[in-house]
């Protein structure tokens, strides 16, 4: 499971991430964007090991306050559904 999310990882793109957000309802800045990409990017490795790792709080100054709300709502709803894949 780890190599198809590697590959898929390794092909995501800013447009792949935006259409995500806007299927769910956000709609992110560039700048929210950008962090958002970079961040998944960089992170995605340790975060999908052990998503408990993960402190929203620390990253609220990233989003606008309505943003934050459904990114962190998001991210719990997908967490509980994928988990027992992972």
């Amino acid at each position: 499971m780890f190599n198809l999310i590697e590959r898929y990882m390794n092909r995501l793109t800013k447009e792949d991430v935006n259409n995500f957000a806007k299927k769910n309802n956000i709609l992110l800045s560039e700048p929210e964007l950008n962090f958002t990409y970079e961040f998944i990017k960089k992170n995605w490795q340790p975060v999908l090991a052990n998503p408990n790792i993960l402190n929203f709080e620390r990253y609220q100054d990233k989003f606008s306050a309505e943003n934050f709300v459904k990114i962190k709502k998001l991210f719990k709803e997908y967490s509980i559904k994928y988990k027992n894949y992972l």
